[in-house]
């Protein structure tokens, strides 16, 4: 009789490259909130961010592991490779994003009035998170697309892209609302509505690459992402111009910051940001449109 083991397990889930990636980001990231829930403790939104990155990484990539080793990954309508490399990005994005807000936010280098375990459990919880994002780059290193290899659109550089520039755009998002006075100009209500475009495509084509339906579409999905690649490009470059113009120039705006703003409830400092991560969308889409010239993909891997 043929062992039970062999053909429905799959080892090499948990003992290959990846899969020992996979296992460090979940002994990790457990680790991390752990620490954080039992004596390190969290307060308001950043807090509660940090603790919502490190549980939600942690439950998806068990359910990944989970997956592999038990095959039930085919059972799923899903490509699983550009599910689990798109993933891998945001995970990265996410956790290296926690790893920077939690220690800054709450560890200090001196002890607390009540004594110094809750530092110390601070402290660990940072490391932990710190190599949480370690892990999670290193699974991207090792599934990222190789020259010449055929593989799935979102483990291409193209694909990863993709995700950085929805999380750059959820950044940009969370500084419009932050008293960002965008509503104040037509020309910057333009701007927020290349953002809102931009980021509702990126995500439309994340998800039909993740779920493996491109082959469904009647139209070239492969040319349509790059014609669509090239106009937000172009959008993002209006932005670029637009949005400086009307917040910083004297005529419109303030080209330094009000003296009388509160820290961290100042719409100039809502602006600031805003056009910081402009430019770096831009870069990235322009990145994208160069590297979508040289990429071969198939959506079902």
């Amino acid at each position: 009789m043929e062992g039970t083991g062999g053909p429905y397990l799959n080892a090499a889930a948990v003992t290959s490259p990846v899969g020992i990636a996979r296992v460090l980001q979940m002994t990790f990231g457990c680790a991390t909130f752990s620490l954080v829930a039992h004596q390190g403790g969290f307060s308001a939104a950043y807090g509660t961010f940090c603790m919502f990155v490190w549980t939600f990484c942690f439950a998806v990539t068990v359910f990944i592991v989970a997956c592999e080793f038990t095959h039930l990954h085919g059972c799923l309508s899903l490509s699983w490779g550009n599910f689990t490399a798109a993933f891998a990005m945001l995970a990265t994005l996410m956790s290296v994003t926690a790893a920077v807000i939690y220690p800054l936010y709450f560890v200090q280098v001196g002890c607390y009035p009540v004594g110094c375990q809750v530092r110390d459990f601070r402290i660990a919880a940072s490391v932990f998170a710190g190599l949480l994002f370690v892990a999670y780059a290193t699974e991207v290193f090792l599934t990222r697309a190789k020259p010449g290899q055929v593989t799935s659109y979102m483990a291409t550089i193209s694909g990863l892209l993709k995700i950085v520039q929805a999380f750059v755009a959820c950044i940009i998002f969370g500084a419009l609302v932050n008293d960002s006075q965008y509503g104040k100009y037509v020309a910057t209500q333009w701007c927020v509505a290349v953002y809102s475009f931009c980021f509702v495509v990126t995500v439309v084509v994340v998800a039909f690459s993740v779920t493996g339906k491109t082959a469904l579409l009647w139209f070239p999905f492969e040319r349509s992402v790059v014609i669509y690649t090239f106009g937000a490009v172009l959008l993002y470059a209006s932005a670029a111009v637009i949005w400086p113009v009307f917040c910083f120039d004297s005529k419109y705006g303030s080209p330094r910051r009000p003296g009388l703003c509160a820290k961290g409830k100042c719409p100039w400092d809502s602006q600031l940001v805003i056009a910081i991560f402009t430019y770096v969308n831009l870069l990235l889409y322009v990145l994208d449109l160069a590297y979508s010239q040289r990429i071969r993909f198939v959506s079902h891997i």
